[in-house]
């Protein structure tokens, strides 16, 4: 479908826009309030709640980061600041391990680690009976994954992605090319001390010799994430992983956006069916997760925004 991201042009260049979004754009943390909540496996799992107003309203919408991402990632930031700004409460949770605090059980989170979404569905839908979820990136994969394994079965209402990456191999593939490097060390540093941290804990579970080698996604992949989470290998991980076969079990309305120039995507990233309900749209420009601008709102935000006005009626005003 058309979009209406249109960047100056020192902007098209997905590189840039990724770095411009990510690492350059300044956005004040929001009023968080943090909540711990149990996991069925004995774990633990942080969710940082920002209301829109002196109290809870209506309308919550959780957001889900992209890898090693947190609550405090610029992205969730911007997008909780717009979101309250439209009157919606917001309830950004952690990955395992990714709330600054280590997490408790040998596993961590992947890709397909819908069960931790679903625990935080489960009890943000003891407080809200309208929710909506917003993932980024892995994120985006597990929003789609876990609406597509629930289908019909669905509490949440409306649902919007950013910068998926529903073909996992494909991804990993992209991020090893030498053009992808600056991010692949960046994500292989921050997983290997995560690793280092479990080898601690763990020693007779996880070894980590010759961890200072690990260069790609396949090489982690293999030796860590698969094993760990009960995967034959790093190509068993992807192929069960990916959201790619789950967009056509949707069944509420749900926006994908994932831009053409965007570094961690392959052709595969663009599927041609998505099902009735998902509505893929495709900007030239945008990088991975940028869609930068120098003031107010990035465009994602206000796209979400946008979404979120046609696909989410408040409950308040309805008749």
């Amino acid at each position: 479908m058309p979009t209406t991201y249109k960047p100056p042009v020192y902007l098209r260049n997905g590189h840039l826009n990724t770095i411009m979004g990510g690492r350059l754009r300044r956005v004040p943390a929001p009023d968080y309030t943090r909540e711990r909540i149990d996991t069925p496996d004995g774990d633990f799992l942080d969710i940082d709640w920002s209301y829109a107003g002196d109290k809870p309203g209506p309308r919550v919408v959780i957001l889900s980061t992209g890898l090693e991402g947190s609550s405090d990632r610029t992205y969730v930031r911007g997008m909780t600041h717009a979101l309250n700004g439209r009157g919606y409460d917001v309830a950004a949770w952690n990955y395992r391990g990714c709330s600054g605090e280590p997490n408790r059980v040998l596993r961590l989170y992947h890709s397909g680690s819908t069960d931790d979404l679903r625990t935080v569905i489960e009890h943000v839908h003891t407080l809200y009976d309208h929710i909506a979820l917003i993932g980024f990136s892995l994120g985006g994969n597990l929003t789609l994954r876990h609406l597509g394994e629930v289908g019909e079965e669905a509490v949440v209402e409306t649902a919007i992605a950013f910068s998926v990456p529903v073909d996992l191999k494909g991804s990993a593939q992209k991020l090893a090319l030498k053009e992808n490097r600056m991010y692949m060390r960046r994500f292989i540093k921050s997983l290997s001390l995560k690793m280092r941290e479990k080898a601690e804990r763990f020693p007779e579970h996880i070894s980590v010799d010759g961890i200072e080698d690990i260069q790609s996604f396949r090489e982690f992949d293999d030796r860590y994430t698969a094993p760990l989470h009960g995967f034959r290998d790093a190509e068993d991980y992807w192929n069960k992983c990916g959201s790619l076969h789950s967009l056509e079990h949707i069944r509420v309305p749900t926006l994908l956006v994932n831009a053409v120039d965007d570094p961690f995507l392959t052709p595969s990233c663009f599927p041609k069916k998505t099902g009735p309900y998902v509505r893929m749209e495709v900007p030239r420009y945008g990088g991975h997760i940028g869609f930068y601008r120098r003031t107010g709102l990035c465009w994602s935000e206000e796209r979400a925004l946008k979404f979120l006005d046609e696909t989410w009626p408040d409950p308040t005003t309805s008749t």
